[in-house]
């Protein structure tokens, strides 16, 4: 557009300079009209800078154009992961801890055998010796194994600096989802079995504070086997390792009456053998000592001792 109204231009130059009258009145236009069409179609290709900086004031006031919305975040792994509630006084109904304020004498018993475990699972040698890893199992079935492996993982969830997997590695007999009153899909015999299923995807958190829980998983007519391979192995590496600050609690069949028990006794570093009072045969309480005699730290809790109540604490603090 330029150049045709500059060649218009010189060529209206030429023409009066040749003497040559161009009737501008009828064409109803004044030659100063026509210079100024030619000084605005020349603005209007090569904008001066006045006139650059207003379109720049007029673009900065013009409305904000609306942004597209942004796509929705997929949640990581940790994020998505199934929370349960415990019925927590249901748990409380039926003997369990809870967290609560108040003190009890069953309170106290854990906090007594908690702290020997938590010791042992928070110092130097834990990771080499694997003194996170903590089995519960008896000698006989119906000894209290189960509800002792919920107590102390309620009891050690209640720690400042200590979070908890407990894991139902009763594989045959698994009470522990029952106790609890919750259901889930994947457990321990499926991480075993399925290769691409995360530890993630298994375990469930719980209303209660720094208290995870992993079941069994689907029943499985080799799980001895399951619990000596290769992928228990890196299964309890990972449990040992990918959270410095957890411990975690399996609750095992009874040692003298299952393979299972024994072959997991031997990965894990610290044994609590649940003997039930007055009723154990002392052979048998021998035998199931002499089954995790390898394992470097084994504790022994007497359950269901017929004593008379004994008061804790002290002063008026006394319950």
């Amino acid at each position: 557009m330029a150049s045709i109204i500059e060649q218009a231009t010189k060529r209206l130059e030429e023409l009066n300079r040749a003497g040559v009258a161009v009737p501008w009145e009828s064409a109803g236009l004044a030659q100063s009209d026509v210079q100024a069409h030619v000084e605005a179609g020349r603005q209007a290709v090569e904008p001066t800078p006045a006139a650059a900086m207003r379109k720049i004031d007029e673009a900065k006031s013009a409305p904000a154009a609306v942004a597209p919305a942004a796509a929705p975040r997929v949640p990581s792994r940790a994020e998505s992961q199934v929370t349960v509630t415990l019925d927590l006084e249901r748990l409380e109904r039926s003997g369990l801890l809870v967290p609560t304020n108040a003190r009890s004498a069953l309170m106290e018993e854990f906090r007594h055998i908690k702290r020997p475990l938590l010791r042992n699972a928070r110092s130097k040698d834990s990771a080499a010796n694997r003194l996170s890893l903590i089995m519960v199992t008896s000698a006989l079935p119906r000894e209290g194994k189960t509800f002792c492996a919920i107590n102390l993982a309620l009891s050690m969830a209640a720690e400042i600096d200590t979070s908890v997997l407990l894991v139902d590695a009763d594989v045959l007999r698994p009470e522990v989802l029952l106790r609890l009153g919750i259901e889930t899909e994947k457990g321990l015999l499926d991480l075993l079995t399925e290769p691409n299923l995360d530890l993630s995807d298994a375990i469930v958190k719980t209303n209660v504070p720094k208290l995870s829980i992993l079941s069994s998983g689907r029943h499985h007519s080799m799980s001895t086997e399951l619990l000596a391979s290769e992928a228990m192995e890196a299964l309890l590496v990972s449990l040992s390792t990918r959270h410095p600050d957890r411990v975690v609690i399996f609750d095992a069949p009874p040692l003298l009456v299952t393979n299972e028990a024994k072959v997991l006794a031997s990965r894990v570093g610290q044994v609590v053998l649940v003997v039930q009072a007055s009723s154990t045969p002392r052979s048998a309480v021998a035998q199931a000592f002499a089954a995790v005699e390898h394992c470097p730290n084994v504790m022994s809790v007497l359950n269901k001792a017929k004593e008379p109540a004994a008061p804790f604490g002290y002063g008026y603090y006394g319950g």
